[in-house]
């Protein structure tokens, strides 16, 4: 007989684009699938919003992250950040004179 399989220490992990970062210590990623319709086998593109820990605050809007599942720590927060994988290019600043 072969011992139970320990899928408890296995955590969930996305990788997205970082849409906000107006909270304090809290990003918001947009995480995409891809996915066959159900009727017409099309292949269409799903988003999920996910509220993500990002303590050092070290992400921007427009990078591409990579998050991992974590225990509850508000209402919405579930997830926290892992790592950076690509910073957004920088963006211009216009100014109005």
């Amino acid at each position: 007989m072969t011992p139970p399989t320990k899928t408890a220490g296995l955590r969930k992990e996305r990788v997205g684009e970082v849409i906000s970062d107006k909270m304090t210590k809290t990003i918001i990623v947009r995480v995409e699938r891809r996915v066959a319709h159900p009727r017409y086998k099309k292949i269409i593109t799903r988003y999920s919003k996910h509220y993500a820990h990002d303590e050092k605050e070290l992400a921007g809007v427009g990078d591409t992250v990579r998050i991992s599942e974590t225990r509850p720590m508000s209402r919405l927060k579930r997830w926290s950040l892992v790592e950076v994988v690509q910073k957004a290019p920088e963006r211009a600043v216009t100014t109005a004179s």
